[in-house]
């Protein structure tokens, strides 16, 4: 039975991250210390070798997956984008913090969304369409290692949700550039749809 290895890596920071605030379709670029992050550790070869990158069509996404595999076939997903966090976008914790819908969000559950924004549910189904589409292209075109480059949203739905063995999304929180290394077979996935979480890259 064959295996296939995808390592689930985090787009570099940018200047969303810094401040804080909720980007989810918001396209912005990596920021300086974003792009010298990333640099530094593609540097230091931490980042396994494939032989395709998958990454989400958001410009962070995209600018990290250059910066690391430069001279790899890369395809986009769009499915693997982060969640649209609606009228919440581009807003901080603090700017929300005496907004009652907001804090209904953050309770959870598959029907709660941002206002104008996606479902958890919704989200998380996308994230496996996104999962699904990868998996096929893989299969048809005998990739066996890829990275993804993606963002923490799908990370910790996709691992929380999919993942063997079975943890709360907490346990999967990364920093930007950092990842984890998932093993596919189609045994598992068609009897789950499940993969195992094999640990973090670094």
């Amino acid at each position: 039975m064959k295996n296939y290895r995808l390592y689930l890596i985090r787009h570099g920071i940018t200047s969303g991250n810094l401040e804080g605030k909720y980007i989810g379709t918001t396209d912005l670029p990596l920021c300086e210390e974003g792009e010298s992050a990333i640099s530094s550790l593609a540097a230091l070869e931490v980042y396994p070798r494939v032989q395709k990158v998958y990454s989400s069509p958001l410009k962070r996404c995209l600018q990290t997956a250059e910066i690391i595999y430069p001279d790899r076939l890369l395809k986009r997903i769009d499915n693997i984008a982060e969640c649209d966090f609606g009228d919440y976008e581009g807003k901080t914790r603090q700017e929300l913090a005496n907004d009652k819908t907001y804090l209904e969000w953050l309770k959870g559950g598959y029907e709660a969304a941002p206002p104008n924004g996606e479902s958890f549910g919704n989200f998380t189904l996308r994230c496996l369409d996104g999962l699904e589409d990868i998996f096929k292209d893989m299969m048809a075109n005998e990739v066996t290692e890829a990275a993804v480059i993606t963002h923490s949203g799908v990370i910790m739905n996709l691992l929380s949700g999919y993942g063997l063995p079975k943890l709360k999304p907490a346990e999967f929180t990364c920093k930007q550039g950092e990842g984890f290394e998932i093993q596919l077979s189609t045994f598992l996935w068609h009897h789950g749809p499940v993969f195992e979480i094999k640990g973090r890259l670094f």
